[in-house]
């Protein structure tokens, strides 16, 4: 016998002995069975079958201890217990455990039913048929008793634990059958856990049994029977509609009719029901509700009013006595009043509607918007915070699709929402005010300003709750958080008046107890310095003073500044908050200014509030009240130089900014030693590792040039070389290459001392070194292209930081020339590539003029050899006609017209003149260059009608009242050539920036969309592509045409097999397919339209073609992947009525092999591809409830039993434990 079944027959003789000395009863049994279930948590134990029969047997008969401890731990000891044995003894479990459960003895069915359930629990999906059939067989018995309603419900109970786990899927129709009589019952407690079981059946259930029950609740209700039942069925379809969500669609055409028929009986809890049932299907089936939305809208609005056993009295809606508003609570009261469940289902279902017909907002604000705001004076406290909600729903939809139409239907309502909250916000009752706090913040979000005038009347119900004695913490909290979103979004002028009011409430809640409160009035405090003095305002500009409040503020925030056993976040803000002060109501603080900066270098020194501390010190730096900082300063600058070797990065930053702020307004306060600690530090944040701290840290180093100059000169010689490393890095562009100009020109610019920087023959010979060497690399890496344009940028500013009459710029524009021209088969061609975009960047400025010799130096590039060379030369060539543009851009054309074969160069440097050329400049040429592009639209080069239509494009935005037009002519004239030219060039002239075009586009872009049906398949791919630009970067010029292209979107995703060809290569036959490039395009455009026109789309219909799709090619495949995966967070419930359609396909890649023998390419191209759709399925088993599907279950076993498909899910998952929960840290490259 091995040692653990020698262990456990030791345990369970000790179970079963009856030597009372050795048994002091209970403890013995209690120990073993503790002991024995400890033995069978380890994951390491083996039973053998004999141990397996008497353990539990054993612990069976421990279910019967008279011992309630002993019990509990048999209970558990099941647990790990069903999964160490084998079958027969899970039957023996089972059995025994449902017998007991329709025992006599309450105490034994109890605890046989907790056994059951852990059972349950733990069996495994792929359990055998007949334990499954062993329990439902025996629940659906206990099901049938009765007589014995507790046995009845323990069943159901457990039932609904089997059906969610999904291990009943072969028992569905038997069961359902057991559970439609127990809708009958007499018992309501029984009727309602049958719903809820048939609530666990209906999401995996198959279609037809679904359908079998929604036909059998419309039998039943279409033969009128007894109210208590009519509810019991209306209940059952809301809630198989809750659960089953997108199912019910197919049959709401019949429903819908039904359940309106029975808002008219006179039952008010049978009418809650109904609304109920419609907030099910509105939020489950959107699309398939929209015929009844209307008849839904109306119902909503009658029954949100009704109220029979009260009478609103519109004479009291005009009392202002607010004794009387807080006392109207206890005027009315009727416990067996059910009609207040009337109408908060009905509003419930009104706030369902808004949130998912986002579409309908325009109508919502003249139909229900007055409704909502007539019922603010609910007198059922509920209700009236549903009302609240439903009205604040309103408001965020409106925040989230900000169309100007919409807020013009906001505009005129906002007197009557105040005038109705503002009594509201008097009342005693908590729970309103937080309603009435929050619509209003969703007000203020929403429409900035809006509350402006009505300030004075919103004011008495903030200084209420903040002042009244019973109010809870939560309500301040809620007080203050609204009243610091209103200081945010008005201006402070609208404040000024009341501030007599205002400041003593927020003061008292800075001295509150309650940390949360505290730190919140901190923040309101805050502002209330900024409304005491606008940043830049005179002390007493508009007539307001500051002086006689300053005192109590700053009394209270230097309290909570000084502290230090308080809670971190209040430390923060009464920095901040003191900070404010200081920088807007430094010159009243004289006499305690000096504290205040000593108590800000203390809490500089501290690591918990250091941060906020720089952050605060950079602002008072940056008043316009020139605060003295002198007294702190040199240990403020030793403490922030030792910030820069901290790993934090926000700290990092945070400090280069503060010392930015310091350098640049404080610098003749600043001794040239006290700079010391930080200039050591700043070299080695100069570094292409973090671009973003090299730019503020380069930007640091120019406010010292400026402002420091002696500093400065000492750290050049280190400084520099980590500045070079970086102009030669791939990695420089942008904001940094902006910064490091800026230095470059500060730094030739400094005042002549013995401490000097470098020379600019040294500056210019450190930056092109590397490019004269023949291996043309910077630290061994061959030089980035990038470096060459980052340097050449670098010399042209060196060049026009030299003041004209000094030798500099000569020097420099004689070395560029020489350079350019070196022939010598030993030098390097980078020099020369080099050489001819440095004198494009200096002529950028026309400090060449139009030298004859340079035009001669860089036709005589064009004509080179070298690739390199000659691109570098059409660059050098556009960006000189740019600084002289009556000088080269006639010579240009002629070029351009006269060589053919330099055509593309040329036309490259023609883009550059038209991308940066200021649109008066270019007036007088624009028709000379018109008809030259016109004239080369037709190239049989795609290449140089890409650069041509480029040219085009951004020609008619110097323009384009007069250009457009002409281009939507050329539609009808050209050739397919000329227009696929025509519709690339629009797609340049759509830019991401708001522009002088956007409202001609918008006019006239379906002219330009009408491509989609062109006969010509490479007009429409352009069309496709210029249409995804617009979606991408101008979605409003397309959101109005979407119904008329998506169908010719729609059409371009399918395969057409007349494009298919076969190619005979040799001996072998390839397939070439001439409409991927076009299906590729239109799916891009799906994908795009995900991001920015979701609102626009059929979802369903979408997910049809994503369908199509995911069966397509291998690009197109990754496509429909990452759209899916989108499609998951965005639209959950279209997804899940599509899922058993989607899992197929992401199954046949995720498990297809590539056939041995196969090149390398192909198992990359398909491990690729497995990758992708793992992420969708990742996706997809985020989505909640996703795993009720039988398929998408039965796939999501595959994946966990199937060691490749695992390992490539943790993969994709980031390898976070290979959980199967949400795909949080998914990868959409």
């Amino acid at each position: 016998m091995s040692n653990v079944s020698y262990h456990i027959s030791n345990l369970l003789e000790k179970m079963t002995s009856t030597d009372k000395d050795f048994r002091p009863f209970m403890d013995s049994l209690f120990m073993a069975t503790n002991d024995l279930m400890l033995e069978l948590q380890k994951d390491s134990i083996k039973l053998d079958e004999d141990s397996e029969r008497k353990v539990v047997t054993m612990l069976l008969k421990l279910l019967e201890d008279k011992n309630g401890e002993v019990q509990n731990l048999a209970v558990k000891c099941l647990a790990p217990l069903v999964s160490k044995v084998k079958e027969p003894q899970v039957e023996t479990m089972v059995d025994t455990l449902c017998s007991n459960m329709m025992s006599d003895k309450e105490q034994l069915r109890d605890i046989s039913s907790m056994g059951l359930k852990t059972v349950i629990a733990e069996l495994p999906l792929s359990s055998s048929a007949s334990v499954c059939k062993k329990i439902t067989s025996q629940l659906i018995g206990a099901m049938g008793k009765q007589e014995d309603v507790s046995v009845q419900l323990e069943a159901l109970d457990i039932l609904s634990d089997m059906l969610g786990s999904g291990a009943l899927v072969s028992f569905h129709s038997s069961l359902l059958s057991s559970l439609l009589p127990q809708l009958t019952s007499p018992r309501m407690a029984v009727r309602k856990r049958s719903i809820m079981a048939l609530g666990h059946l209906v999401p995996c259930c198959s279609p037809a049994l679904f359908s079998q029950l929604t036909e059998h609740l419309l039998t039943e209700l279409s033969k009128a029977p007894p109210t208590s039942m009519t509810r019991t069925y209306i209940q059952c379809l809301a809630t198989i509609s809750r659960q089953g969500g997108h199912r019910v669609g197919e049959h709401l055409e019949k429903l819908i009719p039904m359940v309106v028929k029975f808002t008219s009986v006179e039952d008010d809890e049978l009418r809650e029901y109904c609304f109920q049932a419609f907030e099910a299907f509105i939020r489950r089936c959107p699309k398939e509700m929209s015929p009844h939305v209307a008849t839904i809208t109306q119902l909503c609005l009658k029954f949100m009013t009704f109220d029979p056993n009260y009478n609103y009295d519109d004479d009291e809606e005009e009392e202002e006595d607010s004794m009387d508003i807080e006392d109207s609570d206890d005027e009315y009261s009727d416990d067996d009043d059910m009609s207040w469940k009337v109408r908060r289902s009905s509003i419930k279902c009104l706030e369902a509607l808004i949130s998912t017909r986002r579409d309908l907002l325009l109508s919502f604000y003249s139909s229900v918007c007055p409704a909502l705001l007539a019922r603010f004076k609910e007198r059922e406290e509920n209700v009236r915070a549903d009302v609240f909600a439903a009205f604040s729903t309103l408001l965020r939809q409106t925040r989230g699709g900000s169309r100007k139409g919409k807020f013009a239907g906001l505009a005129a309502p906002v007197p009557v929402i105040v005038k109705a909250l503002h009594r509201q916000l008097k009342e005693k009752s908590i729970k309103s005010r937080q309603g009435c706090f929050c619509l209003l913040t969703e007000l203020a979000h929403t429409v900035t300003g809006a509350l402006e005038q009505h300030i004075p009347a919103l004011i008495p119900g903030i200084v209420f709750s903040l002042t009244d004695k019973s109010t809870s913490s939560t309500m301040r909290i809620d007080a203050l958080s609204f009243f610091h979103v209103l200081l945010l979004s008005h201006p402070p002028q609208a404040f000024q008046p009341h501030m007599q009011v205002l400041l003593p409430p927020v003061v008292a809640c800075v001295e509150d107890t309650f940390y949360k409160i505290t730190s919140e009035a901190l923040l309101v405090a805050q502002q209330l310095v900024r409304v005491m003095r606008p940043q830049g305002q005179t002390a007493t500009a508009g007539g307001f003073d500051p002086k006689p409040f300053i005192r109590e503020v700053f009394s209270v925030t230097l309290k909570r500044l000084k502290a230090t056993d308080i809670d971190q976040e209040v430390k923060e803000r009464a920095i901040s908050c003191m900070g404010h002060m200081v920088c807007h109501l430094g010159d009243h603080l004289r006499a305690e200014l000096q504290g205040v900066l000593t108590i800000f270098l203390e809490r500089l020194k501290n690591e918990i509030t250091r941060l906020t501390a720089v952050r605060t010190i950079a602002l008072i730096s940056a008043s316009p009240l020139k605060i003295d900082l002198s007294s702190i300063l040199p240990e403020a600058l030793s403490v922030l130089g030792s910030f820069l070797r901290k790993n934090q990065r926000v700290l990092k930053l945070g400090t280069l900014a503060c010392l930015t702020a310091l350098v640049t307004h404080h610098a003749a306060t600043i001794k040239p030693a006290a700079l010391e600690p930080v200039l050591s530090e700043l070299p080695a944040l100069v570094d292409e590792s973090d671009m973003h701290v090299s730019q503020v840290s380069v930007t640091l180093l120019t406010c010292m040039a400026k402002a420091c100059p002696s500093s400065l000169a000492k750290i050049s010689s280190s400084v520099l070389p980590g500045v070079f490393r970086l102009v030669h890095s791939p990695l420089l562009q942008g904001g940094a290459l902006a910064a490091i100009l800026d230095f470059l020109q500060a730094l030739v610019t400094l005042k002549t001392s013995p401490l000097s920087p470098p020379p600019l023959s040294q500056l210019l010979k450190s930056l092109t070194d590397p490019f004269h060497s023949s291996q043309s690399s910077v630290d061994g890496a061959v030089i980035h292209r990038q470096s060459y344009h980052s340097v050449a940028r670098c010399v042209a500013a060196l060049s026009s930081a030299c003041p004209k009459e000094t030798p500099g710029t000569v020097a420099v524009s004689m070395y560029l020339l020489s350079s350019a021209q070196i022939k010598s088969p030993g030098s390097p061609e980078s020099a020369r590539v080099l050489a001819l975009l440095c004198l494009g960047e200096v002529g950028r400025t026309g400090s060449l003029g139009g030298s004859k010799e340079v035009q001669g130096v860089i036709l005589e590039a064009i004509a080179s050899t070298n690739e390199e060379v000659k691109t570098a030369a059409s660059c050098a060539l556009g960006s000189m006609a740019v600084g002289s543009l009556n000088d080269y851009l006639p010579f240009l054309l002629k070029e351009i017209s006269s060589q053919p074969r330099r055509q593309y160069l040329l036309l490259h440097s023609l883009k550059e003149v038209i991308s940066a050329c200021p649109a008066s400049s270019l007036s007088p040429h624009v028709e000379s260059i018109w008809a030259l592009l016109f004239q080369n639209c037709e190239c049989q080069e795609e290449g140089t009608r890409n650069l041509v239509a480029e040219c085009l494009g951004k020609l008619t935005l110097v323009n384009a009242a007069q250009l457009l037009p002409r281009l939507k002519q050329q539609l009808k004239a050209g050739s397919p050539l000329a227009r696929s030219t025509v519709v690339t060039a629009i797609k340049f002239t759509i830019v991401d920036q708001p522009a002088p075009i956007d409202s001609l586009l918008k006019d006239c872009i379906g002219d330009f969309l009408k491509t989609l049906q062109d006969k010509d398949i490479n007009v429409r791919r352009v069309a496709l592509v210029m249409f995804n630009s617009a979606a991408h970067n101008k979605p409003s010029l397309i959101r109005g045409l979407l119904a008329t292209v998506l169908p010719h979107l729609y059409k371009e995703t399918q395969i057409r097999k007349d494009l298919i060809r076969e190619v005979e290569m040799g001996p072998f036959k390839h397939t070439v397919d001439d409409g991927l490039d076009v299906r590729k395009a239109a799916f891009e455009c799906m994908y795009t339209l995900l991001d920015s026109c979701l609102e626009g789309l059929d979802v369903l219909q979408f997910l049809d073609h994503v369908e199509e799709g995911l069966k397509d090619h291998y690009d197109i495949r990754m496509l429909t992947f990452l759209m899916l995966a989108r499609l998951a967070s965005l639209c959950p419930a279209a997804v899940l009525q599509r899922l058993d359609r989607l899992i197929e396909p992401l199954k046949a890649t995720c498990t297809t092999k590539v056939k041995a023998g196969s090149v390398k390419q192909e198992f990359e191209k398909q491990e690729e591809l497995r990758r992708s759709a793992m992420r969708a399925v990742a996706a997809l088993l985020a989505v909640p409830e996703v795993e009720r599907s039988p398929s998408m279950a039965d796939f999501a076993n595959q994946i966990r039993t199937n060691a490749d498909m695992a390992s490539i899910y943790q993969s994709v998952q980031g390898g976070e434990g290979g959980g199967f929960g949400p795909a949080e840290s998914m990868d959409m490259s």
